[in-house]
């Protein structure tokens, strides 16, 4: 049950909005960069002044009975180039999104552990080791950032003696120039740092393994006497509402897509379990409060027992659209083979969406997305020529390899913007004086697979009824793709609800999932990127579902042209499935430890399926079945049909109707029509 503190700041922030009073007018993102040209500054001094001229132009404001402070006013974060140089570094450069360094993990709990005295001192030493112009500029760079953001610490500090909350006064008299000796002083750090971050342009960084490098400080305070669980809980629940203040300015694709993701759970390099009181406690926060922010991932493995999926169902009850499983046993040996230290390999966590990361290091794991669909249909021209269904999967097998090269190629000479605040999280960065933009540890990149489900079936669809039946002739089934079905409305129907689907523990078409995947990943196997970092294949869509859709041809499986593909590792929209347990079964056959870059098994349950403790015991026994068959992530919509298309006609009565889309929650009408659409379409196909 909340509070009434926790209910007060929950009708403020969420419900009322009210502190959206305190934002400035927008301003132009490209001012800032005008003036950094003209002084001369290069791309480090320049990432330090954009991130010393948005903390100066920010008004700390402090509310009266809050605990855990920072408020953005500004709305938004000026780019350090120009139009003209922005020009001139694409003509030689690859970028991904804008080139900040985004979608990692930094280490916080390593900074916090220091605190920024301290951090300084070991910056100095260093100074005074450093050889070259490059590395003493780092270094000094990486200073400044510590001093910047101790100077806009104190401002709210001075903001918070003079409205008289003398809580968050005290807390920033020791932080962040001292590590925190209390949960509420880590809190409050950690909320600075991410804060930090996000001014400084560096988005979707993921929250990280809180239930990990928080526990000592909760467990200080319960062993000190001063604090119980339910007020450590109280003080978890403003953190999280504190997540959801400003995050409407920090979107993605669609608002929700921020990055605000924290991992629980796991098992320890020992082979103990992660899963601690933190864990369960954050649990019960986000299933209480029922907001987008933070995202909850939680990491299973063989020893994971059913009470902890059981909690965590009770959360997916609210429609929350998360926790989202990831599974250590499919994970964990996956980065070994990709090359990552065990111990990095037990500490890894997770990017905006799922995509697999390791805390502290900068790796490229969302570069761009396979098309599977394409592959398959590009096949298809070749259809007349192929005298066998092994002739017509060559075509495919040899598209998969062509669309890797072509994926890899895109890499080469990736910029990156520095960053000597991230660079303050991460292990390496301080011992090699090298920034984070720079080539690390590890260095890989890593891919999306879309549309395996409907590849896969148009592939069963060209086996069975061009090659082993030989319902339609290679010319045949070739026009009816060219005609959209048009004038093969009987066909189509046979192709679409009678053909074998991915999904029904159907060997038939689950080999060929399988065998696509294989591809996949062989075309990547072995191959090194220009940073000598390793390439690494997954299984999710990302917002490739819809992009890769809307100029797609009709398919072999039935699917007319431009009609939806499956969201991430999913059964086509139109597969008539028999069960859920046919689902894991079939989606478990792949070796994803191949594969598990990040993309989980997305399954629509219908929100009946809710309504007692049975129903949420039979669900928690489901996800982890799939996960002891070997399952690599999963993720489950507990969704009403009905429900979302009132809230399409009436969304001023469903403000607060979350969704999962493909890896994060939002508010579903905040949405764009055709991402609702889209969950529609899926919630139609519901278990």
């Amino acid at each position: 049950m909340k509070t009434e503190h926790i209910q007060k700041q929950l009708d403020f922030f969420v419900r009322d909005k009210a502190h959206h009073a305190y934002r400035k007018p927008a301003e132009d993102t490209d001012a800032l960069a005008e003036k950094l040209a003209a002084q001369g500054l290069d791309d480090m001094q320049r990432s330090v002044a954009r991130l010393r001229y948005v903390l100066a132009q920010e008004t700390p404001v402090v509310f009266p009975d809050e605990r855990i402070t920072l408020l953005r006013t500004v709305r938004t974060i000026p780019e350090i180039h120009t139009e003209e140089e922005d020009k001139r570094l694409h003509e030689t450069h690859a970028f991904h999104e804008n080139g900040r360094v985004f979608n990692m993990c930094p280490d916080y709990g390593m900074l916090m552990a220091d605190g920024f005295t301290e951090r300084a001192e070991k910056i100095r030493a260093q100074l005074e080791q450093a050889k070259t112009a490059e590395q003493k500029e780092f270094l000094q760079a990486m200073l400044d950032v510590l001093s910047i953001v101790t100077d806009f610490a104190a401002r709210y500090r001075e903001e918070a003696l003079r409205v008289g909350n003398l809580t968050v006064a005290d807390t920033l008299s020791k932080i962040p120039a001292n590590a925190p000796k209390t949960l509420l002083e880590a809190l409050q750090f950690l909320r600075l740092l991410h804060y930090a971050m996000w001014c400084n342009g560096n988005y979707h960084n993921t929250i990280g393994r809180i239930d990990q490098f928080l526990y000592p400080y909760y467990r200080h305070d319960l062993d000190a006497g001063l604090l119980t669980k339910d007020e450590a809980l109280e003080q978890l629940e403003e953190f999280f509402i504190s997540c959801n203040r400003d995050s409407d300015l920090y979107i993605g694709i669609q608002q929700g897509d921020n990055g605000q993701t924290i991992v629980l759970g796991g098992s320890n390099e020992d082979g103990t379990d992660a899963y601690n009181d933190l864990s369960e406690l954050c649990l019960i926060a986000s299933r209480d409060l029922c907001l987008i922010d933070p995202k909850v991932n939680l990491r299973v493995h063989k020893n994971t027992p059913l009470s902890v999926y059981e909690l965590a169902t009770t959360l997916t009850q609210k429609g929350l659209g998360f926790p989202q499983y990831t599974n250590d046993e499919i994970v964990i040996p996956a980065l070994l083979r990709w090359g990552y230290e065990k111990k990095d390999a037990y500490n890894y966590t997770l990017a905006a969406c799922w995509e697999i990361l390791v805390t502290g290091y900068m790796d490229l794991v969302n570069w761009d997305s396979l098309n599977f669909l394409k592959t398959v249909q590009d096949a298809c021209e070749h259809l007349p020529e192929c005298k066998t269904y092994e002739d017509f999967a060559a075509f495919v097998k040899q598209n998969i390899e062509a669309q890797a090269e072509a994926l890899m190629a895109e890499t080469k000479n990736v910029y990156k913007e520095p960053s000597p605040l991230v660079s303050l999280m991460c292990p390496d960065c301080l011992e090699k004086m090298r920034d984070i933009s720079k080539p690390g540890k590890y260095n890989n990149y890593g891919f999306h697979g879309a549309g395996l489900a409907t590849a896969a079936d148009s592939m069963a669809a060209v086996r069975k009824y061009v090659y082993d039946e030989k319902t339609f002739t290679p010319d045949k089934m070739l026009a009816m793709l060219h005609a959209n079905f048009k004038g093969y409305e009987r066909e189509q129907n046979m192709l679409r609800y009678e053909g074998p689907k991915f999904g029904n523990d159907d060997d038939f078409v689950d080999s060929i999932a399988v065998q696509l995947l294989d591809w996949y990943a062989d075309a990547l196997e072995g191959r090194k990127n220009d940073r000598g970092g390793c390439f690494r294949a997954g299984t999710a869509s990302a917002m490739y579902y819809i992009w890769h859709s809307k100029d797609a041809p009709a398919s072999p499986d039935g699917r007319s042209a431009h009609e939806a593909l499956p969201c991430n590792y999913s059964p086509s929209l139109f597969a008539r499935c028999e069960g859920p347990i046919s689902i894991i079964k079939s989606f478990a056959k792949p070796h994803l430890t191949r594969v598990a870059n990040g993309g989980p098994l997305t399954v629509e349950l219908s929100d009946t399926m809710f309504r007692n403790e049975d129903a949420i015991r039979k669900c928690a026994m489901f996800v982890k079945s799939f996960m002891d068959m070997g399952g690599h992530q999963m993720q489950i919509n507990a969704v009403n049909r009905d429900r979302l298309l009132d809230a399409q006609k009436h969304p001023e009565n469903y403000r607060n109707l979350i969704v999962r889309v493909w890896g994060w929650s939002g508010y579903f009408v905040e949405l764009n029509e055709v991402y609702q659409n889209h969950i529609i379409k899926r919630s139609e196909m519901s278990l």
